[in-house]
């Protein structure tokens, strides 16, 4: 609209500024042509000649203000009989008919009117010419003030114009701008209909909106629901039947009954860590987009973690180290930590050999990190870019049991704290995983 305006009053400027000087010229011819006639129609043949009675106020009304310079010639035919030899009439004359042009003397623009008179006498018809011209000093001064006029009436019709565009556009954008921001500012949980007015034009947009969230609620609900009852309804039995398969394994003395009893315990152990990162996945997935943010103490979510997961390390006879270099306490979510946490410790006593040690390290300075280190193999160089992938697991694995989950859970965690997670090895060789805060 403000560009709309722009060019109206361009076109306004021109078109008012052409026909400003239409007129100015055409008055000004008006006055050429009545000096012009007030000296032709004094013109008689007196004695076989021509004669004219030249009229003071024939010239003295073509003063101006700007005193503009005044010419005149008088001719007989091509005779110049009076007035500058420049001003020659143009050949194409009919008389009683005013003749109008504009040519250039000493650089100036000189606007001339000439007129013709056929004078009859003795010796047959003569023709008579009086010309007239007159610089346009004034008129040009009209016009620029006329010019200037004009700018400040395309001026003011450009800034009414754009102020009205800006006017209209806030208004009927406003409504808009708080749709908006009433959406931005809710949590990703927050699907409730949208209830504030808008305009009828904006209804449908908004009706739309509100059907979309609440299928997205509902899915969302669905998805939460399925997600607690699968972890329910998976890890149970498979822990049943791991206990069952133990028990009758210890009964069993036959050597292929009892590979195919410790092949069903491996079986059910793939299985059920697979399903339970797979949860723990899905869990972190959601929570990642809301967290709930408490002050949490990482040395003592660890104490409680190492001492939960301590008879798992004693039945591999490696110890497990703290080293604290404070309480280490951030803004947080306990859940998804404790998550990352025990995958990243799960995966140190898994990986790590037999009557080994893995180093839990706490430390707050430069940055709040935890560090988990074991003594194994540690990590292949080609490979440290791409273990955070879901369902990606290293080449040199062995026959340990895993699901390629317990490193993109704990990266995912950090990244949802706005941290980072580093893969190094240490100088001994074991791998070292680093959860940046």
């Amino acid at each position: 609209m403000t560009g709309g305006a722009a060019v109206l009053a361009v076109i306004l400027f021109f078109v008012v500024r052409g026909l400003a000087a239409q007129v100015a010229q055409q008055g000004q011819d008006n006055i050429l042509n009545a000096s012009m006639a007030s000296v032709l129609d004094t013109a008689v043949i007196r004695e076989g000649r021509v004669t004219l009675d030249f009229p003071y106020s024939s010239l003295s009304m073509l003063n101006t203000v700007a005193d503009d310079r005044v010419f005149y010639a008088i001719h007989e035919g091509r005779t110049l009989l009076s007035g500058y030899e420049w001003l020659v009439p143009p050949s194409d004359l009919s008389a009683g008919a005013a003749h109008f042009e504009t040519t250039v003397f000493n650089a100036e623009q000189v606007r001339v009117a000439t007129g013709l008179r056929i004078l009859t006498g003795t010796d047959g018809p003569r023709n008579v010419s009086v010309s007239v011209a007159q610089t346009q000093d004034a008129l040009s001064n009209t016009l620029n003030t006329i010019s200037r006029n004009i700018a400040l009436l395309g001026l003011g019709f450009f800034v009414l114009s754009s102020a009205l565009a800006i006017w209209a556009a806030s208004t009927t954008s406003g409504q808009m701008r708080r749709l908006t921001f009433s959406v931005t500012r809710r949590g990703p949980q927050d699907l409730r209909p949208v209830t504030q007015p808008v305009p009828s034009e904006m209804a449908p947009l908004v009706g739309s909106l509100n059907r979309f969230m609440s299928r997205l609620d509902h899915t969302l609900t669905q998805s939460e629901d399925f997600i607690a009852e699968a972890a329910h309804r998976i890890r149970t039995p498979l822990a049943t039947v791991r206990s069952h398969a133990e028990a009758t394994l210890q009964r069993v003395e036959h050597t292929e009954n009892r590979k195919s009893l410790q092949a069903m315990v491996r079986a059910i152990d793939e299985s059920s860590r697979a399903a339970g990162q797979l949860l723990d996945h899905a869990m972190v997935t959601f929570r990642a987009e809301s967290l709930e943010l408490s002050r949490i103490a990482l040395a003592d979510l660890l104490r409680d973690l190492v001492q939960s997961m301590s008879p798992v390390a004693e039945m591999k006879d490696i110890s497990i180290v703290m080293e604290l270099d404070g309480p280490a306490a951030l803004q947080g979510d306990a859940i998804l930590l404790q998550n990352a946490l025990r995958n990243l410790i799960d995966n140190a006593l898994k990986y790590a050999p037999v009557e080994t040690t893995v180093t839990v390290r706490v430390s707050e300075t430069p940055r709040l990190s935890v560090s988990i280190m074991d003594e194994g193999t540690g990590f292949a160089a080609d490979e440290m870019q791409t273990l955070t992938g879901r369902f990606v697991r290293g080449k040199d694995m062995g026959n340990k049991v895993g699901s390629g989950l317990g490193l993109t859970i704990a990266h995912e965690v950090a990244i949802a704290h706005g941290g980072e997670m580093i893969l190094t090895n240490t100088a001994e060789g074991g791998a070292c995983v680093t959860l940046y805060f």
